[in-house]
């Protein structure tokens, strides 16, 4: 069995000179300058929730945000936007523009570095990376793409898909993407919501060593589509792949129109950039709209701010486009970082970070404990000395994770453990740069995030467990739903607990000196006696164990009434459910959680079953176990590993 850290446990603190270096340091002595004084980290943050227009205005300036600001004020409107909130309503601006400018880079710094399982690598500079866009740009409007468009893609994480989302929002169109590890329906649940007008697609792609071929998955999307009036295959897996048998086929050959000039369409702050979508375990998936100047504004404010980077460094993040850190990664533009961009199977991602010279190196949580449990020493065996962080997010990291990253893979870096997630396309809680870092606890709430830990009464609680809410808007919250004109879906989504205020859906401790503890989601808590408890404990608990390769838990009670708790195990290679074991995991369990939380059934089963991205399907698991049919429990096209789903029946 692993060795189990305390949480709270100390094992990082910035040397002064990390500290007095940091931008967030920087950014606070120029405000000082301007007559704001903060001491501290914690009054900054204060500062930042409570006079949030002028918080919010000092980043627009000290970043010199590409649009016009305008004369009129900060917010109009509601409290919150679903209640009629609107920044900046006099402003304008464009995404691409912010991200394309060459100040603070210069034309021939490099913007992207592209590689590939299969061994493709590329390297385009920000010169070249304006030049892809606009041309891509003037092949979009001679299909007819302009403001308020939907421009959908189905590829993977390749430069071609960071041009043609530039190109798009440059015009003003609306972009949405999926990885094409999607299933057809899946895609068409998501891209039908929005009537597109333009489809991009791969031939195929490949994973882990095999090929796919897409070409027929994109045919059938195309068919489902019918505002499409242009279909781009983009022949990846084969460079003889053609459009032929699509209806409105092209090649993305053709698109390009060599020579065009980089133009831009300036609109409102808050006019759509793109549509992302929840995981879509259940029901069809909400299409979340974010609109070009909040995420300008929150993206560059985060990756400056929280991750310490800019001009100089080399920005990674395991991703696809069919999860919001995509979004999130090629923001590394807005601030001057180059972005890496990597498609395939994860393999070892920390000789991707050394042979790239990555400085700052994200992956979900899974692939930190997976490293840890295969014993891997990435600091010994590759020169990661440019690594200055390592982002973690997807699900909470255990206090273990952290501890491994700096016995092996180096002492010298920050481990930024993220909450947040594709409702408000960043993390708004998470690392910074000029504070100490515990074991397991996320080191502070996000500038401009006004979040608080709720009890059932709506108060706010500190040192204890309440519900993750916002109690003051951020401008990078959703702008609003796909086809949900009078907000109702928006509504129900995270004002329907506490009216007013937005609901998250985690459970989270705020501890006195501000730092942060995530415990899993809320509407999959353990309720066994009245004791609650979040998922991420349990987990920490049971997968300590060498034998366990993974694990799930449910509690199949209904509201006023207890059921069961089932514990689903994966076993590592080679391993055996034994009474010996299972009488090892009730005693850990009684004694590093509560005699009530001893499951009452143990089941073995091949795999966990979970997203595209990594999540554990806890609640279309649950609703599984309760009677609902798993069609309608969980979306499959959406899941890594939908195959599973049958062992987790009523009848196992």
């Amino acid at each position: 069995m692993s060795q189990q850290v305390p949480e709270g446990l100390p094992l990082w603190r910035p040397s002064q000179e990390v500290v007095d270096d940091a931008r967030v340091t920087r950014y606070r002595n120029w405000l000082g300058d301007r007559g704001v004084a903060t001491g501290s980290y914690a009054e900054l943050w204060e500062w930042s929730t409570t006079e949030i227009d002028a918080f919010w205005d000092s980043i627009w300036e000290y970043f010199g945000v590409l649009g016009e600001r305008g004369d009129g004020p900060v917010r109009s409107g509601g409290t919150m936007p679903v209640d009629g909130l609107r920044w900046y309503p006099d402003a304008t601006i464009n995404y691409a523009r912010n991200a394309l400018r060459l100040v603070p880079g210069e034309p021939d710094d490099t913007a992207i570095v592209f590689r590939s399982e299969a061994g493709g690598h590329r390297v385009i500079t920000r010169r070249e990376l304006a030049e892809h866009v606009a041309q891509v740009r003037a092949g979009l409007a001679d299909l007819g793409v302009g403001r308020g468009d939907r421009v959908v893609a189905y590829v993977p994480n390749i430069p071609e898909a960071l041009i043609c989302f530039l190109a798009a929002a440059s015009l003003g169109a609306i972009w949405s993407s999926c990885s094409p590890d999607f299933g057809a329906s899946s895609v068409i649940d998501r891209f039908a919501q929005i009537e597109p007008k333009v489809l991009i697609a791969v031939d195929g792609y490949a994973y882990n060593g095999r090929e796919f071929d897409r070409r027929g998955v994109v045919r059938d999307i195309e068919a489902a589509l019918p505002t499409v009036t242009s279909t781009v295959l983009i022949p990846y897996l084969d460079p003889a792949s053609t459009p032929d048998g699509l209806r409105a086929g092209m090649s993305y050959a053709d698109l390009p129109k060599a020579g065009a000039e980089l133009e831009f369409e300036d609109v409102p702050f808050d006019h759509p950039l793109w549509v992302v979508y929840s995981s879509g375990t259940t029901g069809l998936p909400k299409p979340i709209v974010h609109g070009h100047g909040g995420i300008v504004l929150e993206h560059v404010k985060a990756l400056s701010f929280h991750q310490d980077l800019g001009p100089g460094d080399v920005f990674f993040w395991y991703t696809t486009t069919g999860w919001m850190m995509w979004n999130y990664l090629v923001g590394g533009l807005l601030v001057g970082a180059t972005v890496v961009m990597y498609d395939g199977a994860p393999g070892d991602l920390w000789q991707l970070a050394a042979d790239n010279g990555v400085t700052y190196m994200g992956v979900g949580a899974p692939y930190i404990t997976a490293s840890m449990r295969l014993h891997r020493q990435p600091g010994e065996k590759y020169d990661l000395s440019r690594l200055r962080g390592i982002g973690s997010t997807g699900s909470p990291l255990p206090p273990e994770g952290f501890a491994w990253v700096y016995e092996s893979v180096g002492a010298n870096l920050l481990v930024g453990s993220f909450s947040g997630g594709t409702d408000v396309c960043t993390g708004f809680i998470g690392p910074s740069p000029v504070l100490p870092l515990y074991a397991g606890v996320l080191q502070c709430r996000g500038l401009g995030a006004k979040i608080e830990a709720f009890d059932e009464d709506g108060r706010p609680v500190i040192d204890e467990v309440g519900e993750l809410v916002l109690t003051e808007p951020m401008p990078c919250m959703p702008v609003f739903f796909w086809n949900d004109e009078d907000g109702q879906r928006y509504r129900e989504s995270y004002f329907d607990m506490f009216p007013g205020v937005w609901r998250h859906g985690d459970w989270l401790k705020v501890r006195p000196d501000g730092g942060c503890v995530i415990y899993g989601r809320s509407d999959s808590t353990l309720n066994r006696g009245g004791i609650r408890m979040g998922t991420a404990d349990f987990y920490r608990v049971v997968e300590a164990f060498d034998e366990i390769a993974d694990s799930l838990v449910i509690d199949t009670g209904r509201l006023g009434q207890e059921g069961r708790l089932l514990l689903y195990v994966q076993m590592a290679e080679g391993e055996e459910f034994t009474d010996e074991l299972a009488g090892r995991l009730k005693r850990e369990i009684r004694s590093a959680l509560s005699p009530r939380h001893v499951p009452d059934e143990y089941h073995v089963v091949p795999g966990v079953p979970r997203t595209l991205s990594g999540k554990k399907l806890e609640v279309p698991v649950r609703k599984i176990l309760q009677g609902t049919p798993v069609e309608k429990a969980a979306n499959t096209g959406a899941m890594a590993n939908p195959e599973v789903l049958k062992y987790y029946t009523q009848d196992d």
